[in-house]
């Protein structure tokens, strides 16, 4: 079940989202990538699994949102940013299926991380369309700009 804080929030982020991608979008290195077609899985900690596309060009959107899935989902198993996963388990720091993810099936591309509300509910996110550290930036910046807006609507 959705709480109604998740209902408030996640949208939030998507509009923040949304106004942060024609900024990227004039960066030449990442209007490459996927021509403005980006997607964002966030996995809330009741397990609910909140997406977005951005974009026009419905196949790239699908590819999109199929890496930010799985970025959200591993970060969701582990607790760890993705990258960071992935270097843990080829380091012998963490069995390789500790938490049920198999080798073949880590995604170690920068893009998923968990990140913490205010009132400390962790989420679990996934974002794909741009380099993988800019990625992370957006969601980042979507985050702090959402629960900003959360607090001006509640004085």
């Amino acid at each position: 079940m959705q709480t109604p804080e998740m209902s408030l929030i996640i949208p939030k982020i998507f509009d923040a989202i949304e106004k942060l991608i024609p900024l990227y979008m004039e960066i030449p290195e990442e209007k490459c990538i996927s021509n403005g077609n980006l997607a964002v899985c966030i996995i809330d900690e009741n397990g609910l699994v909140h997406g977005k596309m951005f974009g026009t060009n419905k196949a790239r959107l699908r590819q999109s949102y199929k890496i930010a899935w799985t970025k959200a989902s591993q970060v969701w198993l582990t607790g760890v940013k993705t990258g960071e996963y992935e270097r843990m388990v080829f380091n012998k720091e963490v069995a390789e299926n500790a938490n049920g993810i198999e080798a073949p099936d880590l995604i170690g591309w920068e893009g998923g991380q968990p990140l913490t509300l205010q009132n400390g509910t962790t989420l679990a996110v996934g974002f794909s369309g741009f380099r993988g550290v800019v990625d992370l930036e957006i969601m980042i910046k979507a985050l702090a700009d959402a629960e900003r807006q959360g607090q001006n609507m509640l004085g």
